[in-house]
């Protein structure tokens, strides 16, 4: 089976490890992988302040283009052994449209592959954001803003749709990332109602905008989640829809890269017949 992970971070990512690029990618041939895309997190806009304390959220602006030009280096270097993807994560942040569709017309074309993922939510009373992922905190956080679990879901999911509808121009990310990253720490914050529907209305937009969905195995390390973004019982969803399912191990680090892999593809596999 054709084996693609379409989700990899690198050292250029300042909240992850200093392996070399080309340690990934010998641990994807090691692995049997035929395809990898390198997908660091973009540059946040300038005028946009990181809400995290250490402002590590995503590559530096002066980093930008050294990654594009090693990542150019090895996809020549590894082209008759593995299809490398230059790509990177977009974050869609709300308010900051215009900024993100002026980095993807000067960028995009640079770029093989990409993925448009929600992390910040803007808060409810200021004009601050929160980083929805980067702790039980900050989830807290959200909660006292929205007064509830449910209304941090119903403000992840509003933004989820802002960022699958926003017009972010000819190279806006056809992948979707990790739809179901607010459940990151489900088990601290259990849910007491339903999220079906917003998942549901989620990947209706997706096929709508005929896009496809990151499955990404990260969520299974987490401590307090424990699961694929989306869970495999939601993938069988998206498939019967016919969303195109793209595997991501979401890697921070080599030791990290096929987390989920065979467990999603056997998955698949069943449900493919």
């Amino acid at each position: 089976m054709y084996k693609k992970d379409g989700h990899i971070h690198s050292p250029y990512c300042p909240h992850g490890t200093n392996y070399e690029l080309e340690a990934y990618i010998l641990k994807g041939l090691e692995l049997g992988y035929d395809e990898m895309t390198f997908t660091e997190h973009a540059p946040l806009p300038k005028n946009f302040e990181d809400p995290v304390p250490l402002k590590d959220s995503a590559m530096s602006w002066s980093d930008l283009e050294p990654y594009l030009i090693k990542l150019n280096n090895l996809k020549r270097k590894y082209e008759n052994k593995i299809t490398i993807n230059i790509g990177l994560e977009i974050d869609y942040i709300e308010g900051f449209e215009k900024e993100t569709k002026q980095f993807l017309q000067k960028w995009g074309p640079m770029i093989d592959d990409s993925i448009l993922s929600v992390h910040f939510i803007k808060a409810s009373t200021t004009d601050s954001y929160i980083c929805l992922d980067y702790s039980p905190d900050s989830f807290e956080k959200l909660v006292e803003e929205y007064q509830s679990i449910e209304g941090v879901y119903q403000k992840y999911y509003d933004t989820l749709t802002n960022s699958i509808l926003a017009e972010l121009g000819p190279y806006k990310p056809k992948r979707v990332g990790h739809i179901t990253l607010v459940r990151k720490f489900q088990r601290s914050f259990p849910r007491d109602f339903n999220d079906k529907k917003y998942i549901l209305e989620a990947l209706q937009l997706v096929q709508k905008q005929g896009m496809s969905l990151d499955i990404n195995g990260a969520g299974r390390l987490k401590p307090l989640c424990r699961e694929f973004y989306p869970p495999l019982d939601w993938v069988k969803v998206a498939a019967d829809m016919n969303i195109p399912l793209v595997y991501g191990s979401d890697a921070h680090s080599p030791l990290q890269l096929g987390e989920g892999l065979t467990e999603f593809q056997q998955f698949t596999q069943n449900f493919s017949k």
